[in-house]
């Protein structure tokens, strides 16, 4: 009896060896656990590659280092050899790996046009090269720029405005390209700010608990008046895992958490849920190119995938201070 296999010649009934890069960084690695959790596919083998740069740390994956199924390789997404190596040996790429600090970008661009850009093209190169047959780009809504209201749809023409989201919205088109000029199952998703467990401590919900349980004070840009959807990580990781699984080649998905606040409004939570007042805010000059306002609109994914958000933001704001508050020993290397 012939076994029928795909165009990698891999049998159909084997393992799916999805290559992640970036899984040891706050979404990467969340994606990660939930694919190798008890609720994850099965017959389902994950390498990471990851370069372990400051946002990356092996401590995120401490609860599934020790799964056979779970292989880490510390690389750089721009080692075209390395890279190439591991397309070889997976049939999938779900793809994290990036520079993704606005600030950091303003200060110096050329980092976020090499990983954001040219690493993903590496990848996308040796993706192929070896025959991978799903390659899924994670993104952002930031490379859409500003809108002053209603939502964005997956169609509208990208206008990034910082040198990070320019990086990404180039990388959105490279992947675009790969689909069209050579067949590549690609599949983008676009995503507003994540929160919640293991996010690194420059982003602004855990820059802002770390501080407060300090008894520091925290930065508020301008008047605070900028606008921004939230979204729980692991909500977004089920809405990447449902582009991964039953999304169409070619598709970009935004994936978005409904619940649109002001960084005025999201400092007043985090400063109740921290037990401290307004005179730990201290008013900065706003950012330079600092876009007024980000809202997706994600009924293509709800559509066609069945994505919903399940957190309720303010439940589960409450459980990412509490887990920040519970786990000293996480962060405080990190922000010392």
């Amino acid at each position: 009896m012939t076994t029928r296999t795909s165009r990698t010649d891999k049998p159909v009934d084997a393992p799916t060896r999805v290559l992640v890069t970036g899984g040891a960084g706050f979404i990467g690695s969340a994606y990660v656990r939930m694919l190798l959790g008890p609720h994850g596919p099965a017959g389902t083998t994950v390498t990471v590659l990851d370069k372990l740069t400051y946002a990356g740390t092996l401590t995120n994956l401490a609860s599934v280092l020790p799964d056979p199924r779970l292989t880490f390789v510390r690389g750089d997404i721009c080692d075209a050899d390395l890279v190439g190596r591991l397309a070889a040996g997976h049939d999938q790429i779900v793809h994290f790996a990036a520079e993704s600090h606005v600030d950091r970008s303003i200060d110096g661009g050329a980092a976020f046009v090499v990983t954001n850009a040219l690493g993903t093209q590496t990848l996308l190169d040796a993706a192929v090269r070896h025959g991978v047959r799903t390659f899924v780009h994670i993104s952002t809504d930031e490379v859409y720029g500003s809108i002053a209201e209603g939502s964005w749809t997956e169609d509208r023409p990208l206008s990034p405005n910082s040198p990070y989201s320019a990086s990404k919205a180039s990388s959105d088109l490279i992947a675009q390209a790969y689909h069209r000029t050579h067949g590549l199952d690609v599949r983008i998703t676009r995503c507003s700010n994540n929160y919640g467990p293991h996010q690194f401590p420059e982003k602004v919900i855990p820059l802002f608990v770390t501080r407060l349980l300090d008894g520091l004070d925290v930065p508020l840009y301008g008047d605070g008046s900028q606008i921004r959807d939230w979204l729980h990580v692991e909500d977004h990781c089920r809405g990447i895992e449902l582009a991964r699984t039953a999304g169409r080649p070619g598709r970009t998905y935004n994936i978005g958490g409904g619940t649109e606040l002001t960084n005025r409004e999201l400092t007043g939570l985090l400063l109740e849920a921290c037990g401290s007042g307004w005179e730990h805010v201290r008013h900065v000059e706003d950012r330079k190119g600092h876009d007024q306002r980000y809202s997706v609109d994600w009924s293509r994914a709800r559509d066609e995938l069945g994505y919903l958000p399940r957190h309720d933001f303010t439940a589960a704001l409450a459980r990412t201070v509490a887990w920040y508050r519970d786990n000293r020993d996480w962060w405080e290397p990190l922000t010392s």
